[in-house]
């Protein structure tokens, strides 16, 4: 498989569709959410530090309406969460096409198009995804209690002896989001059903390991890193009026430099979603494009046929 070509060729085909970028800021919408539990853990001294609306909420007598808003709370998620798997298959499902038909020179990729085409993959990509997350939940969550076990019943040499392996659920994590992304590929590419899309996946990771594991490192160690560092730059100036504020002093400058911060974030929004889309509809276009390469069936060039040398033909000798 030649890199450069796959790489050059994702990009010209995300150039020349631009209709994929919706698609790539849909697909993003799933792993948007996916950290949004990582700094649920807040610490509080005791009852003065929760504010006094919930101060009030966990007096006894008030139990009806703080169990209320924890139901409306959880209806609440339970909602972004199906929002955004349906966005994320969605997208997911219309980059994938949309490569494939942008490899083919289609003239031109309509948004109804690939919206159409995404429902008529819809419920066996969100089945696959679905699928190996929640094996991947019960793996995990099977190997931190265990972590933890060992941890608590070797009063904490566990923790440091196990750390090895711990570090190595990363790339782990990775060889299978490398596999689960193919699967995603072969569903659509080739109208298969959720396990043989597995399976085909698999085998064409362990049978093509090496320019796998290379397009994984420059996608992912490459293309993520400099997207991330070119989305993530303007932050920095974003936050120099809020720190400039606080710096100063006083409640003037530290309200007007939070102002002004929130005000440039709003303002980003739009090219921050963007951004995300672009990269996310490269990334996708890359992965389709290496998995259609490697499955191409090699057309070996037809070998001419062995000439046989015709014997001169001798005239008869004369009659009489």
């Amino acid at each position: 498989m030649e890199f450069g070509e796959v790489l050059s060729r994702a990009w010209q085909i995300i150039w020349k569709y631009k209709v994929l970028w919706i698609f790539g800021i849909l697909a993003g919408c799933g792993t948007a959410t996916s950290g949004a539990g990582s700094n649920s853990g807040l610490r509080f001294s005791g009852q003065r530090a929760l504010p006094p609306v919930i101060n009030n909420l966990v007096q006894p007598g008030n139990e009806g309406k703080l169990l209320a808003i924890l139901a409306v709370i959880f209806i609440v998620v339970v909602l972004l969460i199906i929002i955004s798997l349906v966005l994320s298959t969605i997208g997911r499902v219309g980059l994938i096409r949309g490569t494939q038909l942008g490899d083919q020179n289609a003239e031109h990729l309509a948004f109804s198009e690939l919206f159409n085409e995404s429902l008529r993959f819809f419920w066996r990509v969100l089945g696959l995804n679905l699928l190996v997350g929640i094996v991947l939940f019960i793996i995990y969550g099977i190997l931190g209690l265990a972590y933890v076990v060992v941890g608590l019943a070797t009063l904490g040499l566990g923790f440091i002896c196990l750390l090895p392996f711990v570090c190595l659920l990363v790339p782990l994590g990775w060889f299978v989001q490398v596999i689960l992304e193919e699967a995603n590929v072969a569903l659509v590419v080739e109208n298969t059903g959720i396990m043989d899309a597995l399976q085909r996946s698999w085998s064409l990771v362990r049978t093509n390991l090496g320019p796998i594991i290379l397009m994984a490192l420059i996608l992912v160690l490459g293309i993520a890193l400099i997207g991330g560092a070119i989305i993530a730059l303007p932050f920095g100036a974003i936050l120099v009026p809020i720190v400039s504020g606080f710096a100063i002093g006083g409640r003037t400058a530290s309200t007007g430099g939070l102002v002004v911060g929130l005000l440039c974030l709003v303002a980003y929004l739009p090219v921050l979603l963007v951004l995300s889309g672009i990269f996310r509809a490269y990334t996708s276009s890359a992965w389709t494009l290496t998995y259609m390469r490697l499955t191409r069936p090699v057309i070996k060039p037809v070998q001419p046929l062995p000439v046989t040398p015709v014997p001169p033909v001798t005239p008869p000798p004369p009659v009489g």
